[in-house]
């Protein structure tokens, strides 16, 4: 998927201004969050799991050589192969190159996250494949020939209506003509369109949620079973994976299971949890006769050790974005890249480049929601906080931010100052906002007052409430 990051203001400003996402958004905003905190309270013993999930992915981390190696050796034991590659286009070659081997014309696609970063529809159809995503979300956004919004719910900004419509546009060559709006009824429709693809697919590509070096497993966690029609009926099994998603034995990885789904959609468990471990062998009923393994660097081992080391803790769970009022405002598009809401903040620009995504960091009101709800605790907010240090001494702030921030630096550092600057500033918004209570517009404050009004102050700056404070404990 080629990084639209850069524009992130414009496209930030008309998901504010498009009133079907603002619909959109606020459903998903109560349904994920409400959820989740209902599946967490009824564990009692989720913080002591959650602190032995953080546990077990920094252990693997930290030997992360090791458990890929014994991953890959599993595979091979079980006549599966492993691929290497450092970057999309290698990735996208691998595949490639796996499909031109089995004569394939059809391709079925269960949801990856990997497979949107290394753009492999864009590649798959170039080179004259069809390939057909077969998440309910994911075969949304295809036929709408749009990018994914959420992780866990790639069509989390459609409406029923529009779901309604494109299906009626785009179903008719298959002799459905009656434009349905009932969900049961949309999810029977692409049943009924899918079915037929999933028979005749020559490759099925699906992610992973975890890689299990103890088997050579590969993992998928779904709730719609087209998962397991797309490893299982093909002639050839891919799976594309980020490096990072290896854990060293099942029960490690099911102790993760019980914080993933939690996180991710509010349910105890996902409805299905699929394990596939190499081709099929003698006696079995059914699966694919190659399975690959793709593993994708990246940009991911160079984090390994730095500051933003914990990042690949993440489970690929959503919780950070549904906890995120920035997200919920301006929805996945905006930021312009396949990660979005906070995770997308530090993940794009690592992955894409600083240059490239630099306003993402700025997206943040830094309130330290998303960390809270991480099930890995992953300090989101400070990593934010980090990039946006770096964009200041790569000098890719823009120089009036950088004015104004070295204004500021200046009077931080002297405290007589900062008050006093503080407390004229004070009295100078409070005088011009008494009539009404508030401010209508600001300079230098657009951005705030061009969608609302900003509260007059009332009272004393901070600092001297905390001052007279002190003064009358004592």
């Amino acid at each position: 998927m080629k990084s639209a990051a850069h524009d992130f203001p414009s496209r930030a400003r008309a998901g504010l201004q498009n009133p079907d996402l603002v619909r959109a958004m606020a459903r998903a905003r109560t349904g994920f969050i409400d959820k989740r905190r209902a599946a967490v309270d009824a564990l009692p013993e989720y913080p002591q799991l959650r602190r032995i999930a953080r546990e077990i992915k920094e252990h693997t981390l930290q030997h992360l050589d090791y458990y890929l190696e014994r991953f890959e050796a599993r595979v091979r034991e079980h006549g599966g192969h492993v691929h290497w590659a450092s970057t999309p286009a290698e990735a996208q070659a691998i595949v490639l190159d796996v499909c031109r081997a089995a004569g394939a014309k059809r391709i079925t696609k269960g949801k990856s996250m990997v497979g949107e970063e290394i753009a492999l529809n864009e590649a798959l159809e170039a080179a004259g494949f069809e390939p057909i995503e077969t998440d309910l979300g994911e075969y949304i956004i295809q036929l709408a020939n749009e990018p994914p919004s959420h992780i866990i719910a790639p069509a989390i900004h459609k409406t029923r209506d529009q779901i309604a419509d494109l299906f009626h546009a785009r179903h008719a060559q298959y002799g459905l003509h009656e434009r349905r709006t009932e969900p049961t009824a949309l999810v029977g429709e692409a049943r009924t369109v899918l079915r037929e693809k999933f028979q005749t697919a020559d490759v099925g590509i699906t992610g992973a949620n975890f890689l299990v070096a103890e088997t050579g497993s590969s993992v998928i966690v779904t709730n719609e079973g087209n998962g397991d029609l797309t490893n299982t009926l093909p002639r050839v099994h891919v799976v594309t994976a980020g490096i990072e998603k290896v854990v060293p034995t099942l029960e490690d990885m099911s102790t993760i299971l019980r914080v993933l789904a939690r996180n991710a959609t509010g349910q105890e468990a996902s409805a299905y949890t699929t394990l596939s471990s190499g081709p099929r062998r003698a006696g079995d009923l059914d699966g694919p006769g190659e399975y690959h393994v793709v593993l994708l660097d990246n940009g991911r081992s160079q984090m390994l050790g730095n500051e933003f080391h914990e990042m690949l803790r993440c489970i690929r769970c959503g919780a950070c974005m549904n906890h995120c009022p920035v997200y919920h405002a301006v929805g996945g598009h905006a930021y312009g890249w396949v990660y979005v809401g906070p995770m997308g903040s530090v993940l794009t620009p690592l992955m894409v480049g600083l240059d490239e995504a630099r306003d993402l960091p700025n997206a943040c009101t830094l309130n330290g929601r998303c960390r809270e709800v991480c099930p890995m605790e992953i300090p989101l907010s400070d990593m934010i906080r980090k990039l946006r240090e770096r964009e200041f001494d790569e000098r890719l702030t823009p120089p009036r931010t950088r004015l104004g921030l070295r204004a500021w630096a200046f009077a931080a550092r002297r405290p007589a100052l900062y008050r006093f600057v503080t407390s004229l500033a004070m009295r100078v918004l409070g005088l011009l906002g008494r009539r009404r209570g508030r401010l209508r517009r600001l300079p230098l404050a657009g951005g705030w007052t061009g969608t609302r009004d900003l509260p007059a102050p009332a009272g004393e700056t901070f600092m001297a409430a905390w001052a007279k404070r002190r003064v009358e404990k004592r």
